[in-house]
């Protein structure tokens, strides 16, 4: 059995997933203990996914230009949703 040549352990390094759920765990737990706190919960995990196209976008431009205009695009895309909500509040 071979192996795709897309897998996201070859876009993305190993350790990104593990190190960011870690460190969403005590995060996640603090805005359930203390309710003045769910913005940070709501802010990281909506950075997180930000980060991983980030490194998606930068470590892939050589190698893979089409994911890493993927990533650009999402990127560009939450950062329209986020402009037109700053317009709509």
């Amino acid at each position: 059995m071979t192996t795709p040549d897309h897998t996201e352990t070859r876009i993305l390094p190993a350790w990104l997933y593990p190190a960011f759920f870690w460190a969403a765990l005590p995060v996640l737990g603090a805005s359930l203990l203390f309710p003045p706190l769910t913005f940070l919960g709501v802010w990281y995990m909506m950075t997180v996914p930000a980060l991983a196209a980030l490194t998606v976008s930068v470590t892939q431009w050589r190698s893979d230009r089409r994911v890493s205009l993927a990533a650009l695009t999402a990127l560009l895309g939450l950062g329209a949703v986020i402009l037109v909500k700053g317009w709509i509040a």
